[in-house]
């Protein structure tokens, strides 16, 4: 659940690994939850590197990929993309190398529709191939 969290925050413009790291260490995955549910910019700006500007991104870019789902606070998280966890880890290290989002999970996408077995490293290697 915090590797989703992780994946969907590097994917918000402005926020890097290491920055998408140091929040899911202030604030626990409900926490984080909540604060882009309730849109309180207020909590993402006291952690640390975090200003208004990438707090308001931050909750823009993922308000609709995380949803309350009903009155006992049970949070989804969408799945927007129809990637698996192999996809979305590949497609994670490729934009870390510089390739486009977008690019990125189309390549892996296909990739994984020819071969869904595929550890991610045979991913990214196919995929690195492609781009």
């Amino acid at each position: 659940h915090e590797r989703e969290l992780f994946l969907y925050l590097i994917s918000v413009s402005g926020v890097g690994p290491s920055t998408a790291r140091i929040i899911l260490s202030s604030l626990n995955s409900r926490e984080l939850e909540n604060v882009i549910a309730t849109e309180n910019a207020a909590v993402l700006q006291s952690v640390k590197g975090i200003g208004s500007k990438t707090a308001q991104r931050i909750i823009v870019d993922l308000k609709d990929k995380i949803k309350i789902t009903d009155e006992s606070g049970t949070i989804q998280l969408s799945t927007k993309s129809d990637l698996s966890e192999t996809g979305h880890a590949a497609v994670s290290a490729l934009v870390m190398l510089g390739f486009v989002q977008t690019t990125s999970q189309k390549v892996v996408s296909k990739i994984l529709k020819e071969s869904p077995t595929l550890t991610i490293e045979a991913v990214i290697k196919e995929a690195l191939k492609r781009l």
